[in-house]
């Protein structure tokens, strides 16, 4: 039976709404590693370097797709929520013409300035800023399939379709996961093999959306059709979305930063390690974020109607949830060290030893992590961008570029990691700060 956004939730009905949404995250996290996976393994040490040290600046251009599925998901959420079914259908419509637009001018821009990027963010040796240009021209090039992928993602949560959405993730990825193997382990195209497999599950995860969206007779709440420009609502999608842009962005140049202290202190070795740890986070990660992402149009929802209870019933049971998972997380990860840092680094024993004392130190994070978060995503279905945005940047900005930058300069690499789990720490104190502060404006405790 198809759970309602107006329905008030239990545990079980929560955990059974979200849980598309998860696997969504996660599965898409998966098939993302891959790519990693199959260029440390095949293609070797110094394109997996490469890739992850071009793959921030790619994924920094590429965040504006993330601020307008989110903060576009609140208004239109919201705008349900307040029984405006019409304006609703406008106000998405109007967004995925805006995600389409601001994709092919972020390919334009990616691809012509990849080299000297490459370049500024320490790539050293022909062979790594080639890896480096050729991977990112592609995945540029795919930038607007991309952006269209992340914002129908979550406005099929919101459409009462999220498994619709994690069905469309899962052919994505699967078409990812075969390509990878087809054009590196049989054609061997190399790393322009990873970022091929890439673009084309983008495509896949982006198409099929549309057509189904533009079905007249689908039978969500959500259809594809006129949706004339309209400023103010275009503003209010980027306030709303912007700690997601600036968690997107700023986490992104940290990981820049990470890098370079990396590549001071350890050189490749350091770079190829750090790569590891954030795909193995990627996977644990996106289950909080899965999780954020898929209660988002709930909260939205009944904040619209004016329903206090159900939005007191929601944040109790989400930060109850946010804290079990989190110390899940930790444990899981203290115990597959070993097993996550092997899968990608096995064949060299100091790679192998670097990576699995990174994996241990940030561990310690998950703890955390859960709760920042939600505070952050919480607020932005609120519509409360401001603050969302503000927790986020401390967490993804502030306090990780000061951690980063201090910590090593006491314990060197290990200082890095610890940077890690230090930045949350503090930022989770910022967050349940702001959750006290305005507990009683929004009547969610």
């Amino acid at each position: 039976m198809r759970i309602q956004l107006c329905e008030h939730f239990t545990y079980k009905k929560l955990l059974r709404f979200v849980f598309p949404s998860v696997a969504m995250m996660v599965f898409g996290s998966i098939y993302g590693i891959v790519d990693g996976l199959f260029v440390s393994n095949i293609v070797g040490k110094t394109p997996f370097a490469a890739l992850n040290l071009i793959y921030p600046y790619i994924a920094v251009l590429s965040a504006f797709g993330f601020m307008i599925g989110a903060g576009g998901n609140a208004i239109v959420s919201k705008t349900l929520g307040e029984g405006e079914k019409e304006k609703a259908n406008r106000y998405f419509s109007m967004l995925i013409y805006v995600s389409l637009a601001i994709g092919i001018g972020i390919a334009a821009l990616g691809i012509s300035t990849i080299r000297p990027m490459a370049v500024l963010l320490g790539a050293e040796g022909e062979e790594m800023i080639e890896n480096c240009v050729v991977y990112g021209s592609i995945i540029f090039a795919g930038i607007p399939f991309f952006m269209l992928q992340n914002a129908f993602q979550i406005f099929f949560i919101t459409a009462e379709r999220p498994n619709y959405g994690f069905y469309v993730t899962v052919a994505a990825g699967c078409g990812n996961m075969f390509l990878d193997w087809l054009f590196m382990a049989v054609f061997e195209w190399g790393i322009a093999g990873a970022a091929l497999a890439t673009i084309a599950s983008q495509f896949i995860g982006a198409i099929i959306p549309v057509v189904y969206f533009l079905r007249k007779h689908n039978s969500s709440l959500l259809h594809l059709g006129k949706g004339p420009f309209v400023w103010k609502v275009f503003w209010k999608t980027c306030t709303n979305g912007s700690s997601e842009f600036v968690s997107n962005v700023s986490g992104n140049i940290v990981a820049m930063l990470y890098n370079f202290q990396l590549m001071r202190f350890v050189g490749e070795d350091g770079v190829a390690a750090y790569g590891v740890l954030l795909y193995a986070n990627w996977i644990f990660i996106a289950i909080l974020f899965g999780y954020v992402t898929g209660a988002a149009p709930v909260i939205g929802y009944h904040f619209g109607a004016q329903n206090h209870f159900e939005l007191k019933n929601l944040f109790r049971k989400s930060m109850i949830i946010m804290g079990i998972a989190g110390a899940a997380l930790c444990g899981l990860t203290l115990a597959f060290a070993d097993v996550l840092s092997g899968i990608f680094v096995g064949y060299d024993p100091v790679l192998f030893e670097i990576t699995k004392r990174a994996v241990v130190i940030s561990a310690f994070a998950f703890i955390f992590v859960g709760f920042n978060i939600f505070a952050s995503g919480f607020f932005t279905a609120l519509n409360n961008g401001l603050v969302s945005a503000v927790v986020a940047f401390l967490r993804t900005v502030v306090f990780q570029v000061a951690t980063v930058l201090i910590l090593p300069e006491f314990w060197e690499i290990d200082g890095i990691w610890w940077s890690m789990v230090a930045a949350e720490i503090l930022s989770f104190i910022v967050a349940m700060g702001c959750l006290i502060k305005f507990r009683k404006k929004y009547h969610y405790a």
